[in-house]
């Protein structure tokens, strides 16, 4: 048989069809139906942008990479599906850590993919552009990470990182992909055979029989059972089962921020405006994708009941006994914990006492009466609880409207003031109560649901993410901003002793951000009274486009630290600094 000559061989390699690390990438993704890519582009993956977008996934260019990345977590909360947010190497990928850390404390599940240096060059510390161990940097942050170091294993390493974030405890995975194996080519008949499509990633995970019902026992004994519902059981999407293992039971209810609208926050067993003694009271507390965490002062007294007992419900074996002891694990996902409750329950075995319900319903009624005579003042200047009446009442009118709210005045004075009548429709800082989620969260909101979005944020949680105002005009988002603006960190009329140079929690009082929005092309307004507010927030949310309200805040309204004051320690002062004498 006759060689073929060096001619054939070249004709017949030009016949071959190829692909690279680029398309391998994205047909990876399609396959797994990853439909959004939130991201900033940059040396190497601004043509892995430019092809993902040419095949039909959306791509959402940001400003920066940390509000991409808040983005692409928010998704992953809303979808259950793993938010995707694309960064460059080094600085960039730094950018995205922090929102990749978070979605990880949050449990929300989310990918990043960054481009990366060449691991020979790294590893001898050559000096490559950007270079930086990304993989060992991420590890600590995140729930996995992994690196592809070949263009073949690229469907492998897409499946892994997908299906890691989404299983089991939801987190943040990070995938590092150098510059050299995006541009690798291979075979494209023998690339396609390396993808695959996730079958049952996220699979349903029952508690046992003997924990079932030691649960039961527990709720069925009670005097006074209270139930915590937490961002998890929101995550969950199994609402109904919530609300007819709640209903069913007739126990009262306490709802983390953001599991607010799991059931109408008028719901008749809401405790929430009786929080306090609630938790003060109840002997058996059951969470419901809630950790005993800071948020819930870790289950101690004074706050809570000394000899409570806790049944806990989570997906992770591990949270259990994490700050006190868990007298009946429910080791499951919650459909299926609720599921397992309500068929080996007899009918009318877990009721709550009507004493302790009419307690607590007497406890709110006092609160929410106290709330309305609050909410009935009109002071001037304008003060936190007078503007989110305001877009309390435009929003009931609107229960579409997702709601994101960070600050540390406006983030806790809305929680109580801006009720939630629909499911995973609130989204604010979550577990580590970080600032900067603002923007991202809310472009995020807006392009997965398609819904108008009010992003309720203090003046300065806004500085954290206000350059993503061009982000959301850029893309025509209908998100309404609206900046409690009191010219200050906490507050603005904090004073520097020593001078005329602004004290550490002073910012501009005189600042005009809604100028800002009219810069890119959104619609700006300026309010000053709770009327002016109801009339702008109308009309922005009607136009269906990019509007900032600046409502115009006394400077002496709100706290230091907002209510969570006890944890900011104070010098010998108290707080107040006395100028050295000289």
């Amino acid at each position: 048989m006759t060689a073929p000559s060096t001619l054939e061989t070249a004709a017949n390699a030009d016949a071959t069809e190829l692909t690279d690390g680029y398309h391998l990438v994205v047909d990876a993704l399609r396959m797994n139906d990853v439909d959004t890519i939130y991201g900033v582009v940059g040396i190497p993956i601004t043509d892995l942008a430019r092809l993902a977008q040419a095949r039909g996934i959306r791509y959402i260019g940001f400003r920066h990479e940390s509000n991409a990345g808040h983005a692409a977590a928010a998704a992953g909360y809303l979808t259950k599906k793993p938010g995707i947010c694309l960064t460059v190497s080094a600085p960039g990928f730094l950018n995205g850590l922090v929102a990749l850390a978070n979605a990880t404390t949050n449990c929300f599940p989310m990918v990043q993919i960054s481009g990366s240096s060449e691991r020979h060059l790294v590893d001898l510390r050559q000096g490559d552009y950007e270079e930086m161990d990304q993989l060992a940097a991420a590890q600590p942050f995140c729930k996995a990470a992994y690196r592809v170091s070949r263009v073949e294993d690229i469907g492998r390493g897409i499946a892994r990182a997908l299906r890691t974030a989404v299983s089991g405890r939801p987190g943040g995975v990070y995938l590092d992909i150098p510059a050299a194996v995006l541009g690798s080519i291979m075979d494209a008949e023998a690339g396609a055979r390396t993808l695959s499509r996730l079958v049952d990633p996220a699979p349903r995970q029952l508690p046992g029989p003997e924990a079932v019902d030691r649960a039961i026992e527990l709720l069925a004994g009670a005097e006074r059972p209270l139930v915590v519902l937490g961002k998890g059981a929101a995550y969950a999407q199994a609402d109904d089962r919530v609300r007819e293992f709640v209903e069913s039971t007739g126990i009262p209810y306490i709802p983390m921020s953001m599991a607010k609208g799991l059931l109408p926050d008028d719901h008749p067993q809401s405790a929430a405006t009786a929080r306090s003694l609630a938790l003060r009271k109840a002997d058996v507390v059951m969470l419901v994708g809630a950790r005993l965490n800071w948020l819930l002062n870790h289950g101690e007294a004074p706050q809570w009941n000394p000899d409570a007992r806790f049944i806990q419900v989570d997906i992770e074996a591990r949270e259990m006994d994490s700050n006190q002891p868990i007298a009946a694990p429910l080791v499951g996902d919650i459909e299926s914990v609720l599921d397992a409750i309500a068929e080996r329950a007899k009918p009318g075995r877990i009721a709550a006492p009507a004493a302790w319900r009419e307690e607590l319903a007497a406890r709110s009624a006092q609160n929410v009466a106290k709330m309305a005579e609050r909410l009935k003042a009109d002071p001037h200047p304008m003060q936190f609880m007078g503007a989110l009446k305001a877009v309390r009442d435009v929003v009931h009118e609107r229960p579409e409207t997702y709601i994101v709210n960070e600050g540390a005045n406006a983030l806790d004075i809305a929680r109580n003031v801006i009720d939630m009548r629909v499911p995973r429709h609130r989204l604010d800082s979550g577990t580590w109560g970080v600032m900067g989620i603002g923007m991202g969260y809310a472009i995020a909101a807006a392009v997965e649901s398609g819904s108008p979005v009010v992003a309720v944020e203090g003046d300065s949680a806004f500085g954290f993410s206000g350059m993503e105002l061009e982000t959301i005009c850029r893309y025509g988002l209908p998100v309404v901003t609206v900046i409690m603006n009191n010219g200050g960190v906490y507050r603005g009329d904090d004073v520097n002793p020593l001078g005329d140079a602004p004290s550490p929690t002073t910012l501009m009082l005189a600042a005009r951000h809604d100028r800002m929005i009219e810069a890119f092309g959104g619609k700006g307004y300026r309010a000053t009274t709770p009327a002016e507010v109801t009339a702008a927030l109308t009309e922005a949310l009607a136009s269906g486009g990019p509007a900032l309200i600046d409502c115009v805040i006394d400077p002496a309204a709100g706290t230091e630290s907002g209510h969570i004051a006890h944890l900011n320690p104070k010098g010998i002062t108290g707080g107040t600094i006395t100028p050295a004498r000289k």
